[in-house]
């Protein structure tokens, strides 16, 4: 069986635009009429951005781009900051001279940065202060040159040219304008916006090629789907004067579409969350009277936990929220019901999506003031999807199987990763790897996920790239990684490990001691060389790990080891 949005969608995507001139040129008729209001607020400072300015900026930072760099068409350029109010400008410019925009993580390693840079073969880096030492350390190792690497944010050290010079020189009247690239009918389709880097299931992370095209349908569908149902009662959901919360980070396809894109679209007001905190989040509800939140599970299990038992947390007014999502991993009934009480008057629900469909397939239609528990909502106009069972027939309304969709925002696939690609682009679908069922009512609920990835907080960590790491430890021999469930994170990495002949005959002599020795050792390994959420949370020792005969390892085999043998703590809720 087929399933569809019960709205079709219609045929209003431009494929003959860039992102930025759709969304800042334009006159779109799904989008309100633009005023000078303010699209960008500065959490800290209340700094505020209009409309004409961010127009305005974008132009000048391009000019300057061209002129200092020479940067153009297909040159890809790496922004590695947290949330930023010149993020979207800097993103937008490289878009004006058809450039390619990719984001790291301010969180990253060295070496991963070192990975992503030649990746994606970035020629020209933005960076904010953090990260300054970290991204220099990762230049230095493979030669990229210190003069195309450009500060976000103030102050400029000495010897770096900042984004505030390329803009001033950009508008500057002795500056020769800059040539914008124009699209050809249909180009949009094929022509790259954004390399967004995504975990594989067997490997290190990879980068999907996102069209320009495929960003702005997407941002269509979410439009069509919350204005097909809404009624006096739930609005459409997104509005212009609705003021939402920038907390997702623009590195990961759900800050950059559903935090960005999508509400500027709607023409909302967004304030811009450089760092996150719980309390700094409840203090600008207050402060901007922030209608709308999209939130990530561990930030859902904070605030309703904080909020049962803190009284600090307790005191601030929330009246003001109308409109919560969670999204970027799906969120369990418990949890569901908990935030439901925490916002009483407000439409709760969930959003469902991929890196590899830009993003969104399912979200909580305007028509629900409450997404059914467990939920994350039902199909965008314009997204096809099939549930596929065991025995490779299609699964019925109720039945579950592994979801496939087709979507006009399909991503290209793998940057230059044809076997990759093949795997889950097929034809017009992309294999989710989720297993899902979908209600005779249209409600998508993910059941498990088929892939091995462990999704800890909103991010996606390969087993294979802790196991290398592993692997590299003295002691460790062979290995196996697992997610386990975490009531904070979602799921934790958990490392089955077979240790060498020679640990093993001291962990003999002294299980105790050396035990708890040798696995802070591997945790601590691990730790050194990978970001924070993906660090190993537990270390078990086996004799040997199972395997195929072929060599793969049979990890349904260990997860059912860990829920069978292993009883995890996890945080009361």
């Amino acid at each position: 069986m087929l399933f569809s949005a019960s709205t079709a969608l219609p045929d209003v995507i431009p494929d003959n635009q860039t992102i930025p001139q759709f969304l800042l040129d334009t006159q779109h008729r799904l989008c309100p009429r633009r005023g000078d209001y303010p699209c960008l607020i500065e959490e800290s400072s209340g700094r505020s951005i209009t409309y004409t300015e961010l127009r305005e900026r974008t132009f000048a930072l391009a000019n300057g781009l061209q002129q200092r760099f020479a940067f153009g068409d297909n040159d890809i350029a790496l922004i590695c900051s947290p949330n930023h109010v010149d993020y979207p400008t800097t993103i937008w410019a490289i878009h004006r001279l058809g450039g390619i925009f990719t984001g790291a993580s301010p969180n990253s390693t060295r070496e991963e940065i070192v990975y992503q840079l030649k990746k994606s073969e970035a020629s020209l880096i933005f960076v904010h202060s953090d990260s300054l030492d970290l991204v220099l350390a990762a230049a230095k190792t493979i030669q990229f040159p210190d003069d195309r690497i450009i500060t976000l944010d103030a102050p400029t050290p000495t010897g770096f040219v900042s984004l505030a010079d390329l803009t001033t020189e950009g508008s500057s009247e002795c500056s020769m304008p800059f040539v914008e690239r124009i699209l050809s009918k249909g180009e949009g389709k094929s022509k790259v916006a954004v390399l967004c880097f995504s975990s594989g299931t067997t490997g290190p992370p990879k980068a999907v090629s996102i069209t320009h095209y495929a960003l702005i349908a997407n941002v269509i569908q979410m439009t069509v789907h919350n204005i097909s149902g809404a009624s006096a009662s739930t609005g459409s959901g997104y509005n212009p004067g609705d003021i939402s919360l920038m907390i997702l980070p623009l590195n990961h396809v759900a800050g950059l579409i559903c935090n960005l894109h999508f509400p500027l679209f709607s023409g909302m007001t967004l304030v811009v969350v450089q760092k996150y905190s719980l309390l700094s989040m409840m203090e600008s509800i207050v402060r901007y009277a922030v209608s709308h939140l999209l939130l990530v599970p561990p930030q859902v299990v904070a605030l309703t936990k904080a909020s049962d038992r803190d009284p600090a947390v307790r005191k601030y007014d929330l009246r003001s929220v109308r409109h919560v999502l969670c999204g970027a991993a799906p969120l369990s009934p418990e949890m569901s019901s908990l935030l439901l009480d925490l916002f009483p008057e407000a439409q709760v629900g969930q959003i469902y999506g991929l890196t590899e469909t830009a993003t969104t397939i399912s979200m909580l239609p305007a028509r629900q003031a409450r997404g059914p528990l467990g939920s994350v909502g039902q199909l965008l106009p314009g997204v096809r999807a099939k549930v596929v069972k065991d025995d490779g027939s299609l699964a019925a309304a109720g039945e579950p199987g592994e979801l496939y969709v087709s979507s006009p925002s399909l991503a290209l696939g793998y940057h230059n990763d044809d076997a990759a690609t093949r795997d889950v682009f097929i034809n017009e679908w992309v294999k989710t790897g989720d297993q899902v069922l979908i209600s005779p009512e249209g409600e998508l609920y993910i059941l498990d996920r088929i892939k091995e990835m462990i999704k800890v907080k909103a991010f996606q960590v390969a087993p294979a790239e802790l196991e290398g790491c592993l692997l590299e430890h003295p002691d460790v021999l062979d290995c196996a990684v697992v997610g386990t469930p975490d009531a904070y994170s979602g799921e934790v990495p958990f490392a089955y490990v077979v240790l060498t002949a020679d640990a093993r005959q001291r962990l003999k002599e002294d299980a105790s001691e050396f035990g708890s020795k040798v696995r802070s050792s591997i945790m601590a390994h691990v730790a050194a060389r990978k970001s924070r959420y993906k660090q190993i949370r537990y270390v078990e020792f086996l004799d040997a790990i199972p395997k195929t005969p072929s060599g793969k390892i049979l990890r349904r085999k260990l997860r059912s080891r860990l829920h069978r043998c292993f009883l995890l703590p996890n945080a009361k809720l």
